[in-house]
């Protein structure tokens, strides 16, 4: 069995990116959803190790020490962290895992783990991404102005992502990320066991032949 893939996906609020990711782990098997490490009170319904890792601030202070998180931030007093060994444990089992995060998170996955796949998802155009904003009819004019004057901030990092989803047709783009991280899967330097193994049995058979 192969090693999964750690995809990292980014993009505008109002992209649907989380909308794509819950349709990816609803449609395709062989995906899990990252769960974070946090400090924060556990909310009505959320159960450990499901929503988040509840944890202690002195439990994640040494995770950081020991450098068990990929990526760690600090809001309003609480920490928030992608575990290293919940995300290797799924990859060995040859799950892909999927984790949505920000840009400045994504860069420090990507240092820590050069092969992680950056994906960024953003609708076809502005106008689009601001009739979504708008169209949620949950937030004030002010609050889709900041969102969008951040999107103008985040579009200024779109080179350093590996792969561009256009979200325009849910199903396409759900299909689109999907033959994105198994074409990714099936790259040569990421099964150089297997190949290992095919060049070792192929010696093998050459060796009865003659």
């Amino acid at each position: 069995m192969s090693k999964g893939v750690l995809a990292v996906v980014s993009g505008f609020s109002g992209a649907g990116k989380g909308t794509v990711m819950r349709r990816l782990l609803e449609k395709y098997q062989e995906y899990a959803l990252s769960v974070s490490v946090t400090t924060r009170a556990p909310r009505p319904g959320e159960e450990d190790g499901k929503a988040y890792f509840f944890r202690t601030v002195e439990e994640v202070e040494q995770m950081i020490r020991e450098d068990q998180l990929l990526e760690y931030a600090r809001y309003v007093d609480n920490y928030y962290g992608t575990p290293r060994p919940y995300v290797e444990e799924k990859i060995s089992e040859g799950k892909n895992v999927i984790l949505e995060i920000e840009i400045q998170g994504a860069m420090k996955i990507k240092e820590k783990i050069p092969e992680a796949v950056l994906i960024f998802v953003t609708p076809p155009n502005m106008e689009e991404l601001e009739r979504r904003l708008v169209g949620r009819g949950t937030e004030a004019p002010e609050v889709i102005r900041s969102r969008l004057s951040r999107a103008s901030e985040e579009a200024e990092g779109m080179e350093a992502y590996d792969y561009l989803l256009v979200n325009d047709e849910l199903e396409e783009c759900v299909d689109e990320l999907h033959r994105i991280i198994s074409s990714e899967r099936c790259k040569t330097q990421r099964n150089t066991e297997f190949i290992k193994k095919i060049q070792e049995q192929s010696r093998e058979l050459m060796k009865g032949d003659l």
